[in-house]
């Protein structure tokens, strides 16, 4: 089979058009691979069934000219392992056979094969079904190609999308997860949840005497740094609006150190704005600091809105106190609620927060204990 030895794996251009030839008669096979290669397309040659499935598994031909009757697995056979597997599925076969009765072109097209050539083989007629084959094939990668590119433009959108909400890394989880049911559920459910609701102080005075583009750029500089802040800590952003922001742990995944996840991140909201708040009194004259209420309860989750817009928000009385708690709180003070204190008392550093007692707030039948935690 000297004449053949062109046809190694080797000696292939990289962008060749690559066919496998797979028969067990050296002339035949000499046949097929030489009208292949006088096409300006690669041959490889193989001469049984096990080979062939070897030789695909290492190195996906864009066509398969198949013998049906081989040593060991018929041609038949390895047109459906091949056709079954999503891998190789899309490679064109040709079943190469003498066969002529009808049950075997029945075989061969239950098989899945793309094309038949009958032997004795006419080069002119491989040729053209080579061509037409290739086409489809260059036209089936195309299309793939396309899919692929749209499917990770897709996911880099999601990707961005998501960073809105969640932490470059929760991101990540949600994207993994995606696959095996999402995490943002289109039914609601109650979870245990903690809330941080932060608020900048004085900003209705910076509305009033502030030009409007300093204003903008001003909540867009205190936005990032308390976004900055949750998601060190993978909080999930729920809502921003006006000059709040309502961020929630142990959703959409739960986190057994909600609770310590959630105070590390109103410490980090009050201690990175600090260096803010200074400057923007140095510039502008304005006296500010970031009011925060936490809370931790029982929480409804879900995706809430009409048709033309949903929004994955928590509700409930949590929420509630939280928002209260923060509408309360000073600048630069943390309120907690007392449910929540009892968690992360060993984290607070001493001497640092002063119970409140039992405080009424709006819209609650029952007193809430609350404690004041300033830096």
């Amino acid at each position: 089979m000297s004449d053949l030895a062109a046809t190694g794996r080797d000696v292939a251009p990289q962008a060749a058009f690559r066919v496998l030839v797979v028969d067990d008669d050296p002339d035949m096979a000499a046949l097929l691979a030489a009208t292949v290669q006088a096409e300006g397309m690669h041959a490889e040659v193989v001469s049984d069934g096990r080979a062939a499935v070897a030789s695909v598994a290492e190195a996906p031909p864009d066509l398969v000219l198949l013998d049906v009757v081989l040593p060991g697995a018929c041609g038949f056979e390895i047109c459906r392992r091949l056709k079954t597997d999503p891998l190789t599925a899309l490679i064109p076969v040709v079943l190469v056979t003498a066969l002529e009765d009808r049950n075997s072109r029945l075989q061969g097209i239950e098989a899945g094969a793309d094309d038949f050539l009958s032997k004795p083989v006419r080069p002119e007629e491989l040729v053209a079904r080579m061509k037409t084959l290739r086409r489809l094939h260059e036209t089936r990668r195309e299309l793939e190609a396309r899919r692929l590119d749209a499917e990770v433009e897709r996911k880099d959108a999601l990707h961005k999308a998501l960073w809105r909400y969640v932490s470059p890394r929760l991101t990540e989880r949600i994207m993994g997860a995606a696959g095996r049911g999402a995490p943002f559920r289109t039914d609601a459910e109650r979870a245990d949840v903690v809330v941080l609701f932060a608020d900048l102080r004085g900003f209705t005075r910076i509305t009033e005497t502030i030009g409007v583009h300093n204003v903008v750029d001003m909540l867009n500089e205190y936005f990032s740094v308390l976004t900055e802040a949750a998601y060190q800590h993978e909080g999930t952003i729920f809502n921003m609006a006006g000059d709040s922001l309502l961020v929630g742990f142990n959703v959409p995944f739960a986190q057994p150190d909600a609770a310590a996840r959630a105070w590390r991140t109103a410490m980090d909201m009050v201690s990175r704005f600090a260096p803010v708040s200074a400057e923007w009194r140095a510039r502008f004259g304005v006296a500010t600091g970031v009011g925060i209420g936490l809370c931790r309860g029982e929480a409804i989750i879900g995706n809430i809105g009409s048709p033309h817009f949903m929004s994955y928000t928590i509700i409930g009385d949590t929420v509630n106190t939280a928002a209260r708690l923060m509408q309360m709180a000073q600048a630069d003070e943390v309120l907690v609620a007392a449910t929540l204190y009892e968690s992360i008392r060993p984290l607070v550093p001493p001497g640092r927060a002063q119970a409140r007692g039992e405080v009424a707030l709006r819209g609650k039948s029952e007193a809430v204990g609350v404690y004041s935690v300033k830096l």
